[in-house]
């Protein structure tokens, strides 16, 4: 049965902690709050809990699972190059509302569907989010919805849509930001914005000092 823990409260939010992270250490699904959605998560390492959230979304490995982290460091080791343009979209926007697509570390043990050889990664503005990231390290994440559904900005409509697939809910409130992130692909010779979002895909092209694939 799942159980839902409002983190409002300090000694609630403590325990939740503990649940999600024993639970994401089992291989089984949590509901998170982030700055901009609430994500389905799971360990990015466990290839039966990936399967578990894609099934929990109605989604099939066409649509790969992003992989959010707790630290600007966690992200060297997880990609094949810590290139200049990721650098430079790390140091201004995270923690915070930007997806980066970058090419994974060849070595990387984990499944989470067709990637090509890339995944996305984000770091997200949020407490809660951090400190279970923290805690589980890399943690595979999407928007708490079933596909195709509207996504949730509350714990109570990530539970409506996704109901015993998530073993714990972390309930921190509305989500501050309440679009989905700015997904920056940097995987190839030219940074592309591939969905704008949360941050500008102006503020984007600043940052990096470059006209962005298909922007004119």
């Amino acid at each position: 049965m799942s159980a839902l823990y409002p983190c409002h409260d300090q000694d609630k939010r403590a325990l939740g902690l503990k649940a999600a992270e024993e639970a994401v250490a089992d291989g089984r699904l949590v509901v998170m709050p982030t700055d901009t959605l609430y994500g389905l998560g799971c360990d990015a390492f466990n290839n039966e809990a990936v399967g578990k959230l894609l099934a929990a979304k109605h989604r099939g490995p066409d649509m790969p699972v992003p992989v959010l982290v707790g630290s600007w460091d966690t992200i060297r080791g997880l990609v094949r190059e810590y290139s200049r343009p990721t650098r430079l979209l790390v140091e201004a926007f995270w923690p915070g509302g930007v997806s980066i697509v970058v090419p994974q570390a060849p070595s990387l043990p984990w499944n989470l569907g067709n990637t090509a050889g890339t995944v996305m990664l984000r770091m997200p503005l949020h407490p809660v989010a951090i400190e279970l990231l923290r805690a589980t390290g890399p943690m595979a994440v999407s928007s708490a919805n079933i596909s195709g559904q509207p996504p949730a900005t509350t714990a109570a409509q990530a539970m409506d849509q996704l109901g015993e697939s998530a073993a714990v809910y972390l309930d921190g409130g509305a989500c501050p930001v309440g679009e989905p992130s700015t997904i920056v692909d940097v995987s190839g010779p030219v940074p592309a914005v591939l969905r704008e979002g949360a941050v500008p895909a102006s503020r984007i092209a600043e940052v990096l000092g470059t006209t962005l694939a298909g922007m004119n």
